[in-house]
């Protein structure tokens, strides 16, 4: 990671920072919950079918990427170069590794925190450590890594005319793929599973989901099912394109809106035969959430960019001008609130079990405030970077 500090560019759209804090705010709010068992459902993954607010964070911010991806490769006029793909490869195994790194250290920390507490410190340590065979090696930034790639490749070697042929051609094939190798059971024999394992080995897979009582190891960001991920970055890098072609706000709006209608609209009909699902990744599941997100990208320009209501959005604003950063780091302090103990319990259960519980009553008000709660700390350390204009890269 480098550290910057740069000035905002003249005809910024805060809409976008604004959405992507919006997503970054969601995703650390959804992954911590006072307690895991005690969670509202809007702020809850869709067991399996279907679809709840918290299933739109991830896809959101995937999307966002893909617009600012072509931000990014316009300034060298999507011509490849050494000097590109380097920077591409680079930013690549950049983001890759820290998510594994994020995986490792929530091995080490939870490995601690159950070892024998007998044992030599260092040795518990080295043993929590060493744990790399159990080290996941998929999740939200490798997803992240591998569409970066992919997508950015594609928008420099090929002509931007045929993307959408691109994008067709990746949806209609992985949605063969799910009825015929099928995807949309949560049994063994899904496709999905299958090819993760065989590449990936059960132990470097997500450790179980359960669906209806019935639990699997199966991982939510596994290697097939990145596929129809690379497709979802590439309809965002669309959206950017079209958006750069006019300074025209209310132009933007509008096609924003028209192109958020149709994606919706054709997911919703589609998914009659072909499940929304966010742990497959379906077909469905991209137009949707691109369609969603491209409509509220046009509320937002509509809003702060045409209308100049901003007062409301400083709180987004910080988490969308360092989004990779705040994440990161909100993921290394869940995990440290979730195994570092205070007075014979972890941080995460200090705050929501005895100092929010005792006072609200409820064990879900207490989770959901706890979520507030860690929110806002990882706001404040943004907050401090916002107030020097200090812009973290990855």
């Amino acid at each position: 990671m480098t550290a910057a500090t740069e000035k905002t560019t003249q005809g910024r759209l805060l809409s976008l920072d604004i959405l992507r804090g919006i997503t970054i705010a969601g995703m650390i709010l959804v992954n911590n919950p006072g307690s895991y068992n005690a969670i509202y459902a809007p702020l809850y993954h869709a067991e399996w079918n279907g679809l709840t607010p918290t299933d739109l964070v991830f896809p959101f911010f995937m999307f966002i990427m893909g617009i600012s991806m072509y931000f990014s490769l316009r300034k060298f006029q999507f011509k490849p170069s050494g000097h590109l793909l380097w920077k591409i490869v680079k930013r690549t195994v950049l983001i890759y590794a820290i998510g594994l790194a994020i995986a490792w250290f929530g091995d080490l920390c939870n490995g601690l925190a159950g070892s024998d507490q007998s044992l030599p410190l260092l040795d518990r340590v080295v043993q929590a450590a060493s744990g790399f065979g159990t080290l996941r090696l998929v999740g939200v930034m490798q997803r992240l890594a591998i569409c970066y790639f992919f997508g950015s490749i594609v928008a420099i070697t090929l002509r931007h005319k045929l993307i959408p042929w691109l994008i067709a051609l990746l949806l209609v094939a992985y949605a063969v793929i799910l009825l015929v190798g099928h995807g949309y059971d949560f049994a063994p024999e899904n496709v999905i599973y299958i090819f993760d394992s065989a590449l990936l080995g059960e132990s470097h897979m997500y450790r179980w989901l359960s669906v209806g009582g019935v639990n699997m190891v199966f991982d939510p960001e596994g290697l097939l099912s990145t596929l129809p991920c690379i497709a979802h970055v590439l309809i965002g890098l669309l959206c950017g394109e079209a958006i750069m072609k006019t300074k025209d706000n209310g132009k933007r709006t509008n096609d924003l809106f028209i192109t958020g209608t149709i994606l919706t609209f054709a997911g919703l009909l589609l998914s009659y035969g072909l499940p929304i699902n966010k742990n497959v990744w379906s077909p469905t599941f991209v137009l949707v959430t691109c369609g969603l997100a491209a409509s509220l990208l046009g509320l937002l320009i509509w809003v702060i960019d045409i209308k100049g209501h901003r007062s409301w959005c400083r709180f987004f604003e910080v988490f969308g001008i360092n989004p990779l950063f705040l994440y990161v780091m909100g993921s290394v302090l869940g995990i440290l609130f979730g195994t570092v103990s205070i007075a014979g319990t972890s941080i995460q259960g200090w705050l929501c079990g005895r100092l929010i519980l005792p006072v609200v009553g409820d064990e879900y008000m207490a989770s959901c405030l706890y979520a507030i709660l860690f929110v806002l700390i990882n706001w404040c350390i943004g907050y401090l970077l916002y107030k020097k204009k200090i812009y973290i890269k990855i």
